[in-house]
């Protein structure tokens, strides 16, 4: 009876500790667009959606979304039937390959595209013939283009892992009926698999509308603001107005909640279980010499778009003497790269900065995420269902939202609690936002113990201590291992905390790049972001391949 008393206080103490640093932040955007001089007040509301510039920006913001998803779509379809339902299913290393994209930071890719596509720029230099190209680059298709190519991996991999579900006596029974294929594809494959595209087109438009890196950096060049930009400006760019920032904040939330719930739905009601069904086997279709060169052509053209190109920019780039030069005979250095880590205090400081970062926040997240499956397993009812969403609601809401809402909240009880403006109020900011992670892991590592460990530990007279630290620890270890690494390399480059709350004159790696990029010094910059790359993408591609293994093993 003690102990359970004791775990209620624990439980419930959690609870509100989760209530302060998650959703207390969202109040506080909502009370900024309600509350004006301490009253009640739609003044700013009406404000904001009476100004022609928001309407626009609202209205850039969904077309620029709708046009991400269909372009993805364009570009994940052919490539998600080709790798499950033909005999190009056998090359599993293009699973890999693909990611790269996704992995890759929006704002870096989006750089390697400009200084590819601008005015004298890698691409003109290359081939001179093309000057007046940048003109179609640096427009909404230039934008649209850039974004679709970060995110259709992730419309790639729902879809190839729903098509190689689908069962081939289907397609058999069609044909046996005289369906052709096309008819077949028309009647019995795309009807059964729409569910599933429906659920990834939510998920890339919720991405897109939410993304802040590109927009920034290839939208504020062509003068399309979004949501995004929209919020940092105001919240950041004199005269700053949070009312605004707020307003379309709560606007930003209410599509992407709208979002997930019609994800839910779809997920509940409109898709279809064809794992397991009688006689569900797969066959890969025979292609044709001409159709195979074809798909071989089709797929290098992806790769050499979505990864060659804005690769080369920023390697060739940072290796580049004089860039007037461009790659004339003798204008290529290593000094760049040396300058990083010798002479550039600033680059140095922007290195100390993020991995001390990076490894306060992913150790806090591994505590604080395990707690937070904990408490949920312990608990039960409303207060269940509390802990379970709010530990999972970050990763549902646009970073650029819970980075204003932490702003808001730690700068009105700054008297009580003085973490704003420094250090400590960006740990606290990637915890919230990175927090899901360490959660699912340990969440999925949870289904795979059942009770009899545990109830073997109480029959022998372990207290729930012992219990923990030598039976669900040691079973637990990995999920909350691969959650720490997974939230120390995402920290290591994220963009929009940094530029939003970071302290006068702290520099991280990711504000290190846009701030050489923009300010001229574009050399040093792209040897950084090579350096940022490099190292999350590998680390993410070698972390990939650990859990592949390790699934393949549970399984």
């Amino acid at each position: 009876m003690e102990n359970k008393s004791k775990n209620s206080k624990i439980i419930y103490t959690h609870a509100i500790f989760l209530l302060l640093l998650i959703i207390f932040p969202l109040i506080s955007i909502f009370l900024k667009a309600i509350i004006v001089d301490g009253r009640l007040s739609f003044s700013i509301i009406s404000e904001t959606f009476s100004n022609v510039g928001n309407i626009l920006i609202i209205k850039n913001s969904l077309i620029l979304s709708t046009l991400v998803v269909i372009t993805t779509t364009i570009i994940s379809v052919p490539l998600a039937f080709l790798f499950s339902r033909t005999e190009f299913n056998k090359y599993h290393f293009f699973d890999i390959i693909f990611m790269i994209p996704f992995m890759t930071p929006p704002y870096i890719a989006s750089m390697g595209w400009i200084l590819f596509m601008q005015k004298n720029g890698l691409l003109q230099q290359l081939i001179p013939s093309s000057k007046g190209s940048e003109s179609l680059f640096f427009s909404i298709g230039g934008l649209t283009f850039v974004m679709s190519l970060h995110v259709f991996p992730f419309m790639l991999s729902m879809l190839k892992n729903a098509m190689i579900n689908f069962p081939n006596n289907l397609d058999e029974a069609g044909a046996v009926f005289g369906g052709g294929f096309f008819l077949r594809l028309k009647k019995i494959f795309f009807p059964l698999m729409l569910g599933n595209y429906a659920i990834s087109t939510l998920l890339v438009f919720v991405k897109t509308i939410s993304e802040y890196g590109t927009p920034s950096t290839l939208g504020r060049r062509i003068g399309f603001d979004v949501f995004t930009t929209e919020i940092h400006r105001q919240a950041t760019v004199a005269p700053i107005n949070f009312g605004k920032s707020a307003v379309l904040s709560s606007l930003l939330i209410g599509i992407c909640l709208v979002m997930w719930m019609i994800q839910n739905y779809i997920t509940n009601k409109k898709s279809y279980n064809l794992v397991g069904l009688k006689g569900a086997k797969t066959t890969s279709i025979k292609m044709s010499v001409p159709a195979k060169i074809m798909a071989w052509m089709y797929i290098a053209l992806i790769l050499v778009v979505a990864i060659g190109i804005p690769y080369f920019s920023i390697i060739s780039t940072s290796l580049i003497k004089l860039r007037g030069f461009g790659f004339a005979e003798g204008n290529f250095t290593l000094n760049h790269y040396i300058e990083l880590f010798t002479e550039n205090q600033r680059a140095l400081m922007a290195f100390k900065n993020s991995f001390i970062l990076a490894i306060s926040a992913s150790t806090i997240c591994a505590i604080l995420g395990t707690v937070t499956v904990l408490a949920a397993r312990k608990s039960k009812g409303i207060l269940k269902k509390f802990i379970q969403i709010t530990g999972l609601l970050p990763e549902m809401l646009p970073s650029i939202v819970l980075v204003l809402g932490v702003m808001l909240f730690w700068n009105r009880i700054y008297n009580i609690l003085p973490l704003y403006n420094t250090m400590g109020i960006l740990v606290l900011a990637y915890v919230i936002l990175f927090l899901p992670y360490t959660v699912q892991y340990v969440t999925s590592a949870f289904t795979q113990i059942g009770t009899t460990l545990t109830d073997a530990g109480r029959v022998f007279g372990a207290n729930q201590m012992y219990i923990f630290f030598r039976i669900i620890l040691p079973l637990i270890k990995n999920a909350i291992v691969t959650g720490w690494m997974m939230t120390f390399i995402i920290s290591i480059r994220e963009l929009v905390t940094a530029s939003l709350i970071a302290p006068p004159n702290t520099l991280v790696i990711s504000t290190f790049i846009v701030r050489e990029f923009e300010q001229g010094s574009v050399s040093i910059g792209m040897a950084m972001a090579v350096i940022c790359v490099l190292f999350t993408t590998t680390s993410l591609l070698i972390l990939n391949y650990v859990l592949d293994k390790q699934r393949n093993r549970d399984g």
